[in-house]
């Protein structure tokens, strides 16, 4: 089975632990979103990639589901001692050896693309990873700071921010320029299935689905195409995602986060049970529904996910 999966950091990356566990002969292609990438120190940054990277090769820190585990920060206290930050973004030391030998090849003259297949020649994840593409494309965020509107790189608003203010609007800033990178849409074409985790749909599947291209290919691909909602009673499994659903005009709920992709997209959607409710209004839109567990509590329960969102990709199939 050619399975796709459009990923963002954390969300994305557990429920592609659960995924390879229900599917272990699968063969798997990651898109992972770029827009959060970010310039820090001189370094290239790449936090959704290195994240699903991590985590599927064994290094991620657990209980955080970001960074590697067993890390150092001295380089950071040493940069902050110079006054240089900023101070806000945790990089620790095991992390500013991936960002270096990226940023490296990529001075080299070595697309994202070739970069990303190097680091993980290292950590070995299991499935193809692939950023959505070569190109920069950064994600701002408008906002109200002091009285006066100003765009803020994501990175900024989500971490040292934690989205504590409205954002009036979220911008993917170089993605109506930006080109798929090379395999994305040959990976689309040959997919058998293609899923949407639940990962942020708006700054993570969103921004992905920006790079001209991809959506197109994604709706002519003739497969089914299931996602899981990242909203389980009115509320983000994890993060912050109400407060960039909100800047999109979409309501934080499992049948509004599926009318935001649209039946157009989506042939399946998988809500939480206690949004059972929500089943009849999602399937009245066209997009078949079903409610189990959603809550990625242990790789057991996120192996049940997997297998109930390719179930109903058989379903859609059949």
């Amino acid at each position: 089975m050619r399975i796709v999966v459009l990923a963002g950091g954390i969300g994305g990356a557990r429920f592609l632990r659960g995924l390879k566990a229900a599917e272990p002969a699968a063969d798997i292609t990651v898109i992972g979103n770029t827009g959060d990438d970010i310039h820090l120190f001189g370094l290239k940054v790449c936090p959704d990639l290195d994240t699903v990277m991590y985590t599927l090769g064994g290094g991620i820190h657990e209980e955080q589901g970001w960074g590697r585990a067993d890390e150092t920060f001295a380089v950071k206290e040493e940069l902050a001692a110079y006054g240089v930050g900023p101070e806000w973004f945790g990089l620790g030391d095991r992390d500013f050896a991936t960002h270096i030998v990226r940023t490296q090849m990529l001075g080299a003259g070595y697309p994202l693309s070739a970069v990303t297949e190097a680091l993980c020649a290292r950590w070995k994840p299991g499935v193809r990873l692939i950023p959505m593409s070569d190109d920069r494309v950064e994600t701002h965020v408008l906002v109200e700071l002091d009285g006066t509107r100003k765009a803020v790189h994501f990175q900024e608003y989500w971490v040292r921010l934690r989205a504590s203010v409205p954002a009036h609007a979220v911008v993917p800033v170089g993605a109506e320029g930006a080109k798929p990178a090379p395999g994305v849409l040959e990976a689309i074409a040959e997919a058998d299935v293609i899923l949407f985790p639940p990962s942020n749909p708006v700054v993570s599947v969103g921004t992905i689905l920006a790079v001209p291209g991809v959506r197109e290919a994604i709706a002519e691909a003739g497969v089914p195409v299931v996602g899981l909602s990242p909203i389980i009673g009115g509320s983000p499994v994890r993060g912050m995602a109400d407060k960039v659903l909100a800047a999109v005009g979409v309501e934080s709920t499992a049948a509004a986060v599926a009318a935001h992709y649209g039946s157009g997209l989506l042939d399946g959607w998988l809500v939480d049970t206690v949004d059972a409710g929500a089943v009849e209004e999602v399937e009245a839109a066209g997009i078949r529904c079903r409610a189990v567990p959603l809550l990625m509590a242990d790789l057991d329960a996120t192996t049940r996910m997997a297998r109930e969102a390719l179930t109903l990709a058989e379903e859609v199939r059949a």
